[in-house]
């Protein structure tokens, strides 16, 4: 089934969603002027980010248009994003998060009884957490149904995440006993977590630490105007080769602020690691977060300085190849790193061609962090947008 997915994520498959990409962007840039009306001349960077992430998951993975970047406040998109950002955050790793969360960091094997019990107690936290999750499934079960009873009229063909599991499903016995609805259901909304969350947050990272770097903006403005005419749009060739100080600036961002800070592996077989015998079944936590800030692989660690990833430079040629690993490492890396790559690139891109984002002085510097499975702004990222000069060739 792995392989079923990873086959989507490939260089060929990924060039023919960049149009698909670049609509979603277009139409979130093209609602920021509003958004900076509707918030006091602010735009709330993280939830626009959400949304725009969220609405390439549907149509790229489940060919559904969320139209979240296109919904205003109190519409049902708003609510759907509402509880998406709850279920996204509420997996904290400190003591406010849900009690079977706080016991799976240090008894995982009592994790899961004891969620199945507290998420039936009202009021826990637990619970909480399983009522938003019921109905964000249940958006995502009518994407399934609708997709299955769809599928081949007209003959439609597509090539996306749900038609490859569905496909796989039909395909196979075993797998037909395997990808029950209910299963189908679950790798769907796990897909669109993770699919969104991740890259929201290194999206709205990236900016805003460019935001606080003008040194760093002059840069990136000056390779995103040399690409060309502002309505061309890059081809998937063009993100991977054309766009240096881009990718510099991403890896730093995401060395900054590491979006998984600590990954979870258990040990298939008894393993020798740094002189300790782990016997099979043991669970590790890698700390990526805690790479990143190493001053031995890093210097100035503290410093936001996209330059440490130029390939000429010498702290790059002598860092360790595994010093920076934001989508993990090995056969379980994350399967989406291309996808997700393509989409902060392009969106980057496109927004930086239109917009200049400053940092707000309401909001407060630093930000604090929620550390959880996925690290989150608390408060989120509020920016102020300043649409680039009219004259700028179109």
């Amino acid at each position: 089934m792995r392989n079923t997915i990873i086959s989507l994520y490939q260089p060929s498959h990924l060039a023919g969603l960049v149009p698909t990409m670049q609509h979603c962007i277009e139409r979130a840039a093209d609602a920021i002027p509003a958004m900076v009306v509707q918030e006091n001349g602010l735009v709330d960077f993280s939830d626009l980010s959400l949304k725009l992430a969220t609405d390439i998951i549907g149509e790229a993975a489940f060919g559904v248009d969320f139209g979240l970047t296109a919904s205003g406040p109190g519409c049902e998109a708003a609510e759907f994003i509402r509880e998406h950002v709850h279920s996204t955050t509420s997996l904290k790793m400190d003591l406010s998060a849900p009690l079977s969360v706080v016991l799976g960091l240090v008894a995982p094997a009592l994790q899961g009884p004891v969620r199945h019990l507290l998420s039936r107690v009202p009021g826990t936290a637990d619970w909480r957490v399983a009522r938003t999750n019921a109905r964000l499934r249940a958006r995502v079960d009518e994407i399934v149904v609708s997709r299955a009873r769809g599928r081949g009229q007209h003959g439609e063909r597509r090539k996306d995440f749900l038609s490859a599991v569905l496909d796989a499903r039909d395909r196979s016995a075993a797998l037909r006993e395997l990808l029950t609805p209910d299963h189908v259901s679950a790798l769907t909304y796990e897909h669109l977590l993770a699919g969104s969350a991740t890259t929201a947050f290194t999206l709205s990272s990236a900016v805003y630490l460019v935001a606080g770097h003008p040194e760093v903006e002059a840069k990136l403005l000056a390779e995103v105007d040399a690409f060309g005419p502002r309505g061309a749009v890059p081809t998937a060739d063009d993100l991977q080769h054309r766009f240096p100080y881009l990718d510099q600036v991403i890896k730093e961002a995401m060395r900054f602020y590491t979006v998984s800070p600590l990954i979870a592996r258990v040990t298939s077989r008894q393993t020798e690691l740094g002189g300790h015998t782990l016997p099979k079944g043991t669970w590790l936590w890698m700390a990526p977060g805690v790479l990143s800030r190493d001053a031995a692989n890093f210097e100035d660690p503290g410093a936001f300085r996209p330059e440490r990833f130029d390939p000429a430079s010498e702290e790059q040629r002598r860092r360790h190849p595994c010093a920076h690993i934001p989508f993990g490492i090995g056969p379980r890396a994350c399967v989406g790193q291309r996808f997700a790559l393509q989409e902060v690139k392009l969106s980057m891109l496109h927004l930086y061609r239109r917009f200049l984002f400053r940092r707000s002085p309401r909001m407060e510097s630093p930000p604090e962090l929620q550390f959880g499975i996925v690290l989150n702004f608390k408060k989120g990222v509020k920016l102020v947008a300043v649409e680039r000069c009219a004259a700028m060739p179109l």
